[in-house]
């Protein structure tokens, strides 16, 4: 039996509940910004080092959460329940505003480090597409709800930077000095190759754009968007394995036999997303072809009944379940569901994705929020950070609030 209407109300409760609940634990109301480290046993690091895409997701995922609030599709009485009020998110997003506009922006170079020390001082100062990316994505979530005509603007000064220095003739660059100088690309390269290009920069760089779109409809953002999609079509896509490829030299020429299951379940939707911001009809006919074969093959070779293995290198599988691929599993099959409702495989593969993620992937300990990793069974790994730089409510948050909006029928444009 389908019961969507219990499925979103637990997506409302998880959110309300437990989400917005424990990162509102975790603001630093001395220093700014939100403490960057919580262990496995729940020890909370104040002296960590603060990631700036930690800051700017936290950022993205309260003022996306006040949205939801101010349209109606979470309750006051709901927020109160669980210990706070619906304009708490507001603050929130405030607070996360100031702390990445004040410290995590270089005022001599600009753009975002790559991290601050706990009293907001540079710390990483290494400048990193996939970091701009993202102050982009939360900055325009920020506008969105706010109407602050200053959040627009240090967007448009970090679009510049990604268009000015982050990008060659070929297509966008990795990681950069703090002056914008060359730098190995350590912090998205692994598997053992040091990539000039990755997939997953180029697809944040998309979903950061989309938004920027959406929210100034710019023909130059959009001239971008196209770009970015034909490369993906072009460039990225394996179609003879169905597949992204992942890490890449400077020529598009990949660089490992990787399969990435959660970053194809993931694109397969943020896709989806764009196309229908962007209304391009040559755009939509060339690549939504393209998204639903993620999503399609990603059921057949790597989903199990109930949750999604990290990945498969050299025809080995990496059978972990990381906390992020799990969530977007949930929205990718349920973007699936609703691109071709005739295929109630993939509602059945959302709703059992998210009866493994509320029973196994969720850390019910008082305090804590989701593992990071559990094993193919459930069991959690020890060990794994519960808060760290990378450790964020952006996946699992942006969950609750896809799932709440789609099944409320405000679909993209909401």
């Amino acid at each position: 039996m389908r019961d969507l209407k219990k499925f979103e109300a637990e997506m409302r409760e998880h959110l309300t509940g437990t989400l917005i609940p424990f990162w509102m634990g975790l603001r630093d109301e001395e220093k700014g910004g939100w403490y960057g480290w919580l262990s496995y046993d729940l020890k909370l690091d104040r002296n960590a080092e603060k990631g700036c895409i930690l800051n700017s997701r936290i950022t993205w995922f309260f003022s996306s959460a006040y949205r939801l609030y101010r349209d109606g599709l979470i309750t006051e009485a709901e927020c109160e329940a669980h210990g706070f009020h619906g304009e708490d998110l507001r603050a929130m997003a405030v607070h996360g505003y100031r702390f990445l506009s004040e410290c995590c922006m270089d005022p001599e170079y600009g753009g975002l480090y790559w991290s601050v020390n706990a009293d907001g001082s540079p710390c990483d100062t290494t400048k990193h597409t996939y970091n701009q990316a993202f102050g982009i994505y939360a900055l325009c979530a920020y506008y969105e709800v706010m109407g602050e005509t200053q959040a627009i603007e240090l967007a448009w000064k970090l679009y510049s930077i990604i268009e000015g220095h982050c990008s060659d003739a070929g297509g966008y660059l990795e990681a950069f000095t703090r002056d914008f100088g060359p730098e190995s690309n350590e912090k998205l390269s692994e598997n053992g190759v040091m990539a000039t290009r990755t997939m997953n920069t180029l697809l944040h760089v998309f979903e950061a754009y989309t938004e920027f779109y959406k929210v100034t409809g710019d023909a130059c953002v959009k001239e971008r968007l196209v770009w970015i999609l034909n490369t993906f079509a072009d460039k990225m896509f394996n179609p003879e394995m169905k597949r992204q490829e992942v890490f890449f030299d400077a020529d598009y020429n990949t660089l490992i036999d990787l399969h990435s299951y959660g970053h194809d379940i993931e694109t397969s939707w943020l896709l989806d997303r764009g196309l229908t911001v962007l209304g391009d009809a040559d755009c939509t006919a060339k690549v939504a072809p393209m998204a639903r074969t993620l999503s399609a093959n990603i059921y057949d070779v790597a989903f199990d009944g109930h949750s999604l293995a990290d990945e498969c290198e050299r025809g080995v599988v990496n059978t972990g379940r990381i906390w992020w691929v799990q969530a977007e599993t949930v929205v990718g099959f349920l973007n699936a569901w609703q691109r071709e409702p005739h295929e109630e495989k993939y509602l059945d593969a959302a709703l059992s994705e998210w009866e493994f993620v509320k029973t196994n992937q969720v850390d019910h300990r008082p305090g804590s929020e989701w593992y990071w990793l559990v094993d193919e069974s459930g069991a959690p790994v020890e060990g794994k950070p519960i808060v760290e730089p990378w450790k964020c409510p952006y996946h699992n948050g942006r969950m609750c609030m896809e799932v709440i909006r789609r099944l409320q029928g405000e679909v993209h444009d909401a």
